[in-house]
């Protein structure tokens, strides 16, 4: 029966051109194109073609008249082009990127006047004045020597090749495309080729991946179109060639395969395919034209392209700042990218489209961040891809080159406007100037903002974020604007590859109190204290983050760290970094990891003075950490040279192997070998996402081929539910509807109007004071309990309605300067008067004069005996296994071992219920063992101890899908497990010895799935025809082979709920 022909060229090469000849492309076949290459495969211009094209799209006006330039300089252009040195694939790449894109100056005399003139290779404004055209197997002469490459496809802009497309039959992997694109643009292959190409892609029918020249293997995306749909491309699919075309295009080797084309579409329309999508989304000339001049950019030598949710986020954009309020101001908004997904070129992306724009005259950009580190890095970023952004240091330097228009690109912190407007008042209407806030959640807070609000009321504000916004941050999404479509999730960007899956890991240092040594320690040194201080200081000290500092703790910790590393990563190139609690633990890690002497490490922390990582009492600046930070000021001279150093060591160099830090890494810089993340400090929501964020990055070694799979995620401190919590907003944002910003800003400003109110509620507290300058007085005042308390109250609304007050644009333009800084320094003063009262009333405790003794009572009394593995390695995003680990954690360390075991138990329960169909088998089996467990502890025939180690080895066993003897045959392939488990008990009953009878269910069950694949299609658990005729080839197999050949006697009843059991079988594991 004639039909579809399963090789790359009827399925996809073939098809591949005759949607781009319908696209637009001139298809030129292979013996016409070498002529056009001057009979040379060492030349990969089509030169007659790029020299009319020349002609066409070049003029030179001249006093109001139209000139055209010299045949000299025509040719000149060309060999501009095809001189360019051969300096490596990327540098001459970029060389000729930049005169691609920028077109180069020849001199022509025009009625004895002779000027320099720029002469374009591409129109890039008008896309339709260029010329397109498609070849197959374009012969490459290899360097240095007569063997030649052939690519399968390539596409030409006038002549020069843009773009090259390797093609495979869908029963081969796409990365083999991949690979050989890859190996094609080696030194020793054609890399001449690919320094003229922007984008290169590999296809077979069912799917598709893009990249552009130099790009490793890990790097090469997939695109999801969200403009264009099917029913757009099937027009051009459905298109009949031209004859003409079509003897131009079955021709060659081509030849004999018109026959089948044409029988083929007399038969009708065929569906459109994945390749289909790829190639007119990606490949179009319209859009070719558009990746290749707006979202092409050079990273430090490095060429990249847009990602689709760079490029759709940048065209929405676009399209929304040109949308203007009453006020003549554009509409901006918040971009939400997750870290790791390209937030820097995505700006870089979206300052080049707007200087492009020809509807936008003279933009400003404006690049602000709230931190030193950032601001250089964002700074360094825009430079490394050849754009030219001045950093405002100070607030005067933001004035002149601002304000004075001396700088097209600016970076700067937030706080710099307020020193700008102490310096001069000043302000620019024009709604051409962009606000690029980096982080804007964090940046928008505050009177900082305001005042650049101030400074540039008309600008347009467009934040960038990483993170999502929490609950109480919804007001910078009305700030900015709204959400700017698309957002792109942590779990999009696993999906797509743009960064690798985490894997979590807890483990937990089991600790012993000696109680009774620590109660009687207290009850002879808290004399001075009442029953509720003594509760409070007790309760302070006996925090899991306090323990998790002592000695033995930290030490047990660097010794698990320390074996850890070295068992699975010390050697490999990649990297980890350890997250302290304090700066003083943070030096103990390092002190104890150069102690055991098996892995390099250093540590980066900010000076003595900053107050990052200090949440306890204990963070007051030791004399460990001032003698440490003189040690490294004196090695390195400024802490930017400390900071810069350290960091380029652990990015570039073999050591240090860990970096540890307190908090200042966690945002920042990135080093993509960074793979492992050990936590011994507990984070919060941004916090704790953008310190996972730091091993999520891709990373790819081409000299050792090492290659980043996943990211690991090791906690001693249980930060398992507040990452779950964190992984949840990311999913909210997803669901983020604007209309939920409705009465967002109104009760804000409702809110703020209670300001003068509350402000006059404080003093009067205080009307009875009759020196307001005696301090003394006010404590005095305050003696009486009723009254403090009262004060307390006061003040805490005070302060959250000035705070509110302070980051509103309205409130800081409305309010004279003098009442502002009244209401900031009366907040100061009250919360000073706060602190002194409750320490002379007692209120609280100056729990500093403890803290020495209780640290060295804790060193002392609390021992560590082990680090226990909690679970095996599970990938976050993998809700169901994900949420049987956070169930299994819940309240570890404060349960019981039977309660902890219970927990356990009945969460693996869960899971193997809720997965019962997909295996059956397997999961019964330990569904039975589970309860075995949970009976045997119950009637008190195993310890606690025993049923916590059962039920952790079942749970292990079913999260990682662990089958006990196993055939060989079948190992590493779960469906087939499934299905062998299934039809076991069926032949069990004919006595057949171990080794036939696994021999007979495992080739049985190796048949099945091959016969139901081989009839599964789109649609397939919805069409019983194509089930049945499944069913029927199974009915075969087992009456010819098992009944016939093997001679087991399965009767039709049988027969038939075998076919059943399997079908209902694959179809729970494969259901589309």
């Amino acid at each position: 029966m004639p039909g579809f022909r399963f090789n790359e060229k009827y399925l996809s090469q073939i098809p591949a051109l005759q949607l781009l000849i319908n696209l637009g492309y001139e298809y030129i076949p292979p013996e016409q194109v070498i002529k056009e290459r001057q009979g040379k495969t060492s030349n990969v211009l089509l030169e007659n073609i790029l020299s009319t094209q020349l002609r066409k799209i070049n003029h030179i006006q001249y006093k109001g008249r139209e000139y055209f330039y010299s045949e000299e300089n025509i040719q000149s252009a060309i060999q501009i082009l095809k001189n360019v040195k051969y300096d490596g694939l990327l540098r001459t790449n970029e060389s000729l990127y930049d005169l691609l894109t920028l077109g180069t100056a020849l001199e022509q005399t025009i009625e004895g006047d002779s000027k320099s003139y720029n002469l374009r290779y591409i129109d890039w404004n008008n896309w339709k004045n260029n010329i397109f055209h498609v070849t197959a197997e374009f012969s490459v002469e290899k360097t240095r020597s007569t063997e030649s490459a052939r690519p399968d496809i390539v596409l030409f802009v006038n002549g020069i090749p843009f773009a090259v497309i390797e093609c495979k039959s869908p029963k081969e992997d796409l990365e083999q495309a991949v690979s050989q694109m890859i190996r094609n643009q080696r030194d020793e292959f054609i890399p001449r080729l690919f320094t003229f190409v922007q984008i290169v892609m590999g296809i077979n029918k069912n799917e598709a991946k893009f990249a552009t020249v130099g790009t490793s293997s890990k790097f090469w995306s997939v695109w999801h179109e969200l403009h264009d749909r099917e029913e757009d491309v099937q027009p051009f699919i459905l298109k009949k060639i031209a004859d003409e075309e079509k003897s131009k295009l079955f021709s060659g080797d081509f030849a004999h395969s018109r026959a089948y084309f044409n029988e083929m579409e007399e038969q009708g329309q065929r569906e459109t395919t994945a390749q289909d999508m790829a190639l007119y989304c990606l490949a179009r000339p319209e859009r070719l034209l558009e990746l290749a001049y707006k979202y092409v950019v050079f990273d430090a030598g490095i060429k990249k392209i847009a990602r689709y949710q760079q490029y759709f986020v940048v065209k929405n954009i676009l399209e929304r700042i040109k949308t203007f309020d009453d006020n003549g101001k554009r509409k901006g908004g918040i971009v939400w990218h997750t870290q790791g997904s390209g937030k820097s070129l995505t700006m870089i992306m979206l300052t080049r489209a707007l200087a492009l724009d020809p509807d936008i005259t003279l933009p400003r950009i404006i690049l602000v961040t709230d931190r030193v580190n950032l601001d250089k890095q964002l700074g360094n970023t825009f430079a490394a891809c050849g754009l030219d952004p001045k950093r405002a240091r100070t607030g005067r330097d933001l004035l002149e080159l601002v304000g004075e228009k001396r700088a097209a690109i600016v970076t700067t912190l937030v706080h710099k406007f307020a020193k700008a407007m102490k310096v001069k008042r000043f302000k620019d209407d024009s709604p051409n100037i962009f606000m690029l806030v980096d982080e804007g959640h964090r940046t928008q807070y505050g009177s900082f903002a305001a005042r650049m609000r101030q400074m540039f009321p008309n600008a347009c504000y467009l934040g960038f974020t990483g993170t999502p916004l929490m609950r109480e941050e919804k007001n910078s999404f009305a700030k900015f604007g709204g959400l700017i479509r698309p957002s792109y999730s942590i779990s999009q960007a696993v999906k797509d590859g743009a960064v690798v899956p985490l894997l979590y890991e807890g483990r937990h240092v089991e600790m012993e109190q000696n109680k009774e040594a620590i109660d009687l320690w207290f009850d002879r040194h808290t004399h001075g204290l009442n029953d509720s201080q003594k509760a409070d200081l007790k309760r302070k000290y006996s925090r899991a983050e306090m323990l998790s500092k002592t000695d033995q703790v930290v030490y047990m910790r660097a010794f698990d760290i320390s074996e850890h590393y070295r068992e699975n990563w010390q050697g490999t190139g990649f990297k980890a970094q350890l997250v302290a609690p304090s700066k003083l633990t943070a030096l103990k890690y390092h002190e104890y990891l150069n102690e055991l002497g098996y892995v390099s490490s250093e540590v980066v922390i900010s000076g003595p003075d900053n107050r990052e990582g200090y949440e306890d009492v204990d963070d007051e600046p030791k004399d460990e950490v001032v003698a440490f930070w003189k040690k490294m000021m004196k090695r390195f001279g400024s802490e930017e040279e400390y900071n810069k150093q350290i960091i380029n060591q652990f990015k570039y160099g073999d050591h240090p192997e860990i970096l540890i830090v307190v908090s200042k890494l966690i945002t920042g810089f990135d080093a993509p070998r960074n793979t492992v993340l050990y936590l011994t400090s507990s984070l919060q929501d941004h916090t704790l996402l953008q310190a996972i964020a730091r091993v999520n990055r891709l990373f790819a070694d081409d000299e050792t081929g090492a290659s980043k799979e996943f990211g690991f995620i090791i906690d001693y401190v249980s930060v398992l539910g507040a990452l779950d919590k964190a992984l949840n907003m990311y999913k909210a944002l997803e669901d983020f509807d604007e209309e939920d910003l409705i009465g967002t800003l109104s009760s804000i400003h409702e809110e703020i109007q209670k300001l003068p109110q509350r402000h006059s509620d404080m003093c009067d507290l205080f009307k009875e004071i009759k020196n307001t300058y005696d301090e003394e007085e006010y404590e005095r005042l305050l003696a009486d309990d009723d009254i403090r308390e009262e004060f307390y109250e006061l003040l805490s609304l005070y302060s959250k309605t000035l705070s509110m007050a302070l980051s509103s644009d309205d409130f800081i333009a409305g309010t004279p300067e003098q009442k502002l800084e009244q209401y900031k320094s009366d907040l100061k003063r009250f919360l000073d008067l706060k602190k002194s009262v409750k320490l002379r009333y007692a209120d609280a405790v100056d729990y500093r004069d403890y803290e020495p003794k209780i640290k060295k009572l804790l060193d002392t009394y609390v021992t560590a005996s082990e680090v226990i593995r909690l679970n095996e390695p599970v990938n976050i995003f993998d809700e169901e296994k994900f949420l049987m680990v956070r169930e299994e954690h819940a309240g570890y360390g404060s349960k019981s071992t039977a309660s902890t075991a219970d927990s356990i138990a009945h969460a693996t329960k869960r899971y193997v219920t809720e997965n019962m169909e997909q295996d059956p088998a397997f999961y019964l089996k330990f569904s039975k063992l589970i309860q075995q467990a949970i009976d045997d502890f119950r009637a008190k025939r195993i310890s606690d101890l025993e049923y916590l180690s059962r039920v952790h080895e079942y749970k292990d066993k079913v999260v990682n899908r662990v089958h006990d003897e196993a055939p060989e045959v079948l190992k590493g392939d779960d469906d087939a497990m499934a299905l062998y488990g299934v039809l076991k008990p069926y032949f069990e009953t004919y006595h057949l010895d171990e080794n036939t009878l696994d021999k007979i269910v495992s080739d049985t069950a190796l048949k099945i799935l091959k016969i139901i694949n081989n009839h599964r299609k789109v649609h397939f658990w919805d069409d019983p025809d194509a089930q049945k005729r499944a069913a029927d080839d199974i009915d075969d197999y087992l009456y010819d082979v098992i009944k016939g050949t093997h001679g087991i006697n399965l009767s039709l009843e049988v027969m038939d709920e075998i076919i059943e059991d399997s079908l209902k079988l694959v179809k729970s594991r494969m259901p589309a």
